[in-house]
């Protein structure tokens, strides 16, 4: 079902808590909502629609990957740049990385260790952040 974003500062700024099997149906949430925001954003973070859990979903290109507790393994290649968020106004600079390792539990449930480069890293930094409270 397709979610209304989140605006709401002090709610973004909570640390998510871990998702549990129970909250599998909430990554269809974000999979409807990033669809139909797809002219305007490209990854989304639980929060961003209202659910203080650790979830992520990102545009690959060629598919959309929800990813349940994610955690940033390994980071290379520092580079600077600016983002934009649907939930905030404006554009803000921030550091990511080129080349990111990140291990996840996918919608069956199994942990998963995936290597990210480029424009996909960065859009995965960015929702990381989003389930630390972090506003980029």
């Amino acid at each position: 079902m397709i979610q209304p974003i989140m605006k709401d500062l002090l709610f973004l700024q909570q640390v998510s808590e871990p998702a549990t099997k129970a909250d599998l149906a909430i990554g269809r949430d974000l999979m409807d909502t990033l669809q139909a925001h797809q002219h305007e954003c490209v990854g989304m973070a639980a929060n961003m629609i209202g659910v203080k859990k650790r979830m992520i979903i990102v545009d690959m290109g060629f598919t959309n990957l929800v990813m349940y507790n994610p955690h940033l393994l390994k980071k290379a290649q520092p580079y600077q740049t600016e983002e934009s968020c649907l939930s905030l106004t404006g554009l803000r600079p921030t550091t990511r990385y080129k080349q990111i390792t990140v291990s996840f539990l996918n919608q069956n449930w199994q942990e998963v260790t995936m290597d990210f480069t480029d424009f996909t890293a960065q859009i995965i930094q960015h929702e990381l952040d989003h389930l630390e409270g972090i506003i980029i």
